[in-house]
């Protein structure tokens, strides 16, 4: 059972949780014109009143990219005091996710996008790890990642998830716990909400923009990271049975932090990580505000006052 947070951000206002619903005629729940964003957000392990907000300028600036493309306006200043507000309302004692969401709100039946309604809404859940830390089977999924030609994928529009849904269920009914998606020119683009990242002969590769990825904010954390730490890294495509001889696969996300990839199909991947082990070690400094040099990274709220 989800423990979500007792307030959410609706309506403009916190209010609780069971109070925030929604009409089933809302458009966007019949055709998926919303767009969400994921933070998460811990208590200083110093000062439990305060709360830290790993990059929380990068993904305000997103979700209002986000509401671009879905033709609305919805400033960064907008979402982050809506934040700032939920979480001195929900003061939350554990590591937590938080979901906001801007959404076409009106009651209609024709798909569009012009002259509608929209709103914004936030709401949250306790959440420790979304993947197994030690590691993840991966299938390769039968379905394949959209193109940005077909849908807008600079955005988490919410749309777009059935094709993560169908593989990531496709993925554990055969006996694994992620799937790996191609894209169609049949090179390797992401997991079913995560960024993917190999190593090879000590060179750090991701998948780049053109690989019909999602820009993923950890994923530029993990890169940026890398580089400061003396890492080469690579951005390119990344052919199927590059995973399969690489001395490291691990995965990236907001909600799945830094995962090692440990099987793909039938074949075992090295027990021994180094260079994710590392950036993983770093990042964790960094989200629990104990980097200095990376406070900037770091957003603190006070909930105490």
């Amino acid at each position: 059972m989800n423990q979500f947070l007792p307030y959410a951000w609706f309506g403009g206002r916190c209010v609780p949780f069971a109070e925030a619903t929604l009409s089933v005629a809302t458009h966007a729940l019949h055709y998926g014109t919303g767009a969400f964003g994921g933070m998460r957000a811990l208590p200083n392990p110093t000062d439990p009143a305060e709360i830290l907000l790993f990059r929380a300028d990068r993904h305000t600036r997103r979700l209002s990219q986000s509401a671009r493309l879905l033709l609305t306006e919805l400033p960064e200043e907008t979402i982050h005091d809506a934040i700032v507000t939920f979480l001195r309302a929900n003061k939350p004692t554990c590591p937590v996710y938080l979901r906001p969401f801007v959404y076409t709100s009106d009651l209609g039946i024709a798909p569009r996008l012009h002259d509608i309604e929209t709103d914004f809404l936030i709401y949250g859940l306790e959440l420790g790890d979304y993947l197994a830390p030690e590691g993840v089977s991966c299938r390769i999924s039968s379905w394949t990642r959209q193109e940005d030609r077909s849908l807008p994928l600079r955005g988490k529009i919410s749309g777009a998830y059935i094709t993560s849904s169908l593989a990531k269920t496709e993925a554990v009914k055969s006996g694994f716990d992620e799937a790996l998606l191609l894209n169609s020119r049949g090179k390797v683009s992401e997991a079913s909400g995560m960024n993917l990242f190999i190593v090879r002969d000590g060179v750090l590769i991701t998948p780049g923009v053109d690989q019909d990825i999602l820009e993923g904010i950890t994923r530029a954390s993990v890169l940026e990271l890398a580089q400061a730490m003396g890492i080469p890294t690579l951005e390119r495509p990344v052919d199927k049975s590059e995973l399969f001889v690489a001395d490291e696969v691990f995965l990236s996300g907001t909600a799945a932090k830094v995962t090692p990839v440990r099987r793909v199909e039938t074949t075992d991947m090295p027990g021994n990580r180094p260079v994710m082990t590392a950036i993983r070690e770093r990042l964790t400094a960094i989200t629990e505000g104990r980097d200095s040099a990376y406070d900037h990274w770091v957003t603190r709220i006070r909930v105490d006052g």
